[in-house]
């Protein structure tokens, strides 16, 4: 499970004021829901895209800091959706991912790479507890 931040001077509750809606939007029909560090995320078990096996994704609430969005998607393998002729179908797996995350952060696909880069860089920086 993978969670985005917000843009700086953002909140994630301006942009996306119902999370149900926007999954469905994306997705497909939500089927489910199940628990993520204290909060409760929205299952897709039927993704609309062919390239998607299993899509869950929501907002993780936190406390001392702004809410962020969760998202795990799994994937069937390559092999399969090309044999079932889905080719066209994996090139809009990753526009629908992309569009999804960038509505709900207002950061497109390299601002959060880079901002995943950071956070790495700062978790190899802090001292192992000893």
């Amino acid at each position: 499970m993978r969670e985005y931040k917000m843009r700086r001077g953002e909140h994630l509750s301006d942009r996306v004021e119902d999370m149900e809606a926007f999954v469905e939007e994306h997705f497909g029909e939500v089927t489910g829901e199940t628990e993520y560090n204290g909060g409760t995320l929205l299952v897709v078990d039927d993704p609309d895209n062919p390239v998607f096996d299993r899509v869950v994704g929501g907002t993780v609430e936190y406390s001392s800091k702004k809410d962020r969005v969760a998202l795990n998607i799994e994937e069937r393998p390559a092999e399969d959706v090309i044999a079932e002729g889905h080719v066209d179908a994996a090139e809009d797996a990753v526009t629908v991912k992309n569009d999804f995350l960038e509505g709900a952060t207002g950061r497109g696909a390299k601002a959060r790479r880079d901002s995943m880069k950071r956070d790495v860089e700062d978790d190899a920086e802090k001292p192992d507890s000893v």
